[in-house]
């Protein structure tokens, strides 16, 4: 049994990366993943991002290097594709809106140096949607793609040494030609799967490529394998991620049928049995996340790291955790219900109060949700895997809330700090996008999070309580760890909906 776990700020540090699509993320070792280019808003982006496993940190490298043009790096692009042969990361192809790429570059994650190669041999044509898979750690072998004119069947050879390019002859039946499928090397095979084919059909066959390995002396061929099992439906944009004696398939797109002009996108996950040589569906104990295509989807130990996607109309920023059943994250919670269930009757007063708090509830967990899709940020619902803190000891807070008495405020003081934290909240709804600073937003979101029982008493008051700190207000929260995370236009939006959310915040202090 797996669960995809939402991940969270907490889980990493540095500036998470951005939106996207059609980028590549590649494995460096055990020790990083290098993520470059793809797709934002209509912007072909050509920044490179990583991540340091050990230190669970994102950061963008200083790159050095020069282009035939004068380039540091690649051009901005997406839909490429990037192998990784010990330390380096090779880049080839990919598009910068009609203009197809045919150049050859390499990373050295070691010294952060691009460098633009100039190969020999039978080159590739530029193309787009190809893919490719190292062999042996030495030698790259790419299939297919779109060449803005045709679909391609073509197979290349790279050997990363002698920077040599080999049209590899082969004989007997061919693949239909494709774009947008994978290619995974396994062992001394490669296995080619699913992709949009000649005249737009998307397919969901699965062959195989021997005659890779020099040393065995064979004759490459293709070969269609038929597996038992619950295979996946044709798609295109998909990934296949290689974890020890499987092959897991997520996501990707294929056509609504005849009477549809759109695209379904698929959120499942399908493995490929290595061992029984079957397909299967993998057991998920908790909902996925939302359909995707042209994402990015890691291994890293015993985990896999999703990111980025599109849908159709959203490009995601989103980084989600699927995790094995015994991992320490398995059992964070991450889902958020749609509705009530019809079937709660409300036959009694209490019934009903405990369903206006549900439904309150969940129009809060709505609006946060969309919020945090709107900034591109990781937040959590829970209370129980986060921190909670009390407003006396939260030093950000109170540090601001100083700055609207000119005093300096302790946890002694609370008199002081009542006065304080009204000034602060005061400030907060009456603001305005333009007179409200980035930095403040921290303990806005924090109390925008936080997740508090309602309890009604006759006499009309209430009391905010946590279901951890009964005797106390208590803040479940999450924090920015950079301003570049908000986006200007979004605060205006942020402020409206915390205003209607806690009308009645500064009562409460």
């Amino acid at each position: 049994m797996h669960h995809w776990v939402r991940a969270l700020a907490s889980d990493f540090h540095g500036n998470l990366p951005q939106p996207r699509s059609g980028h590549t993320a590649v494995n460096i070792g055990k020790s990083k993943v290098v993520v470059f280019g793809g797709l934002f808003d209509k912007k072909f982006l050509s920044d490179t991002i990583v991540y340091d496993i050990e230190k669970k940190l994102w950061f963008h490298p200083e790159c050095t290097g020069s282009g035939s043009d004068g380039q540091v790096g690649p051009s901005p692009r997406a839909f490429h594709v990037a192998v990784a042969i010990d330390c380096h990361m090779f880049i080839f192809g990919g598009r910068l809106g009609s203009n197809r790429f045919g150049d050859f570059w390499v990373l050295d994650t070691d010294i952060w140096q691009w460098s633009e190669l100039t190969s020999f041999g039978d080159l590739p044509s530029p193309r787009d949607f190809a893919a490719a898979s190292a062999i042996a750690n030495r030698k790259i072998v790419m299939y297919g793609g779109w060449d803005g004119k045709k679909w391609l069947s073509d197979v290349y050879v790279l050997d990363t040494m002698s920077l040599e390019w080999t049209e590899l002859p082969v004989t007997g039946s061919l693949p239909p030609p494709r774009c947008g499928h994978t290619a995974t090397m396994v062992e001394k095979r490669l296995l080619v799967y699913g992709g949009r084919g000649g005249g737009g059909p998307i397919m969901s066959d699965l062959w195989a490529l021997k005659g890779l390995v020099e040393e065995d002396n064979e004759t490459p061929a293709w070969t269609q394998l038929k597996l038992p099992g619950q295979a996946p439906s044709p798609r295109c944009g998909h990934t296949i991620t290689s974890g020890g004696h499987i092959l897991l398939l997520f996501g990707g797109h294929g056509t609504g049928g005849w009477l549809s002009r759109y695209d379904i996108y698929y959120k499942d996950c399908i493995v490929l049995d290595r061992v029984s040589a079957q397909w299967k569906r993998l057991p998920i104990a908790n909902e996925p996340p939302s359909v995707r295509a042209y994402h990015s989807l890691t291994s890293i130990g015993s985990r896999y790291l999703l990111y980025g996607g599109f849908d159709g109309k959203t490009t995601f920023g989103d980084l989600w955790w699927l995790v094995p059943e015994g991992d320490p994250i398995a059992k964070r919670w991450t889902s958020i219900p749609n509705k009530v269930p019809q079937d709660q009757a409300v036959a009694t007063g209490e019934n009903s109060d405990m369903a206006s708090r549900m439904k309150e509830s969940q129009q809060e967990q709505s609006a946060v949700s969309e919020l945090q899709r709107k900034l591109g940020i990781s937040v959590s619902l829970s209370c129980d895997r986060v921190p909670i803190v009390d407003e006396l000891e939260d030093k950000e807070f109170i540090e601001l809330a100083s700055s609207f008495v000119g005093e300096t405020v302790s946890s002694n003081g609370k008199l002081l700090h009542i006065q304080a934290t009204q000034a602060l909240r005061e400030h907060w709804r009456k603001a305005t996008p333009s007179s409200i600073r980035l930095k403040e937003l921290g303990p806005l979101l924090r109390d925008y999070q936080r997740l508090i029982t309602r309890h009604h008493f006759p006499n009309g008051g209430s009391h905010m309580q946590s279901s951890t700190f009964p005797e106390k207000a208590s803040y479940c929260f999450y924090h920015i760890r950079n301003a570049k995370q908000l986006r200007m236009n979004d605060i205006k939006k942020l402020l409206a909906e915390y205003k209607q959310l806690q009308p009645d915040l500064s009562e409460e202090v």
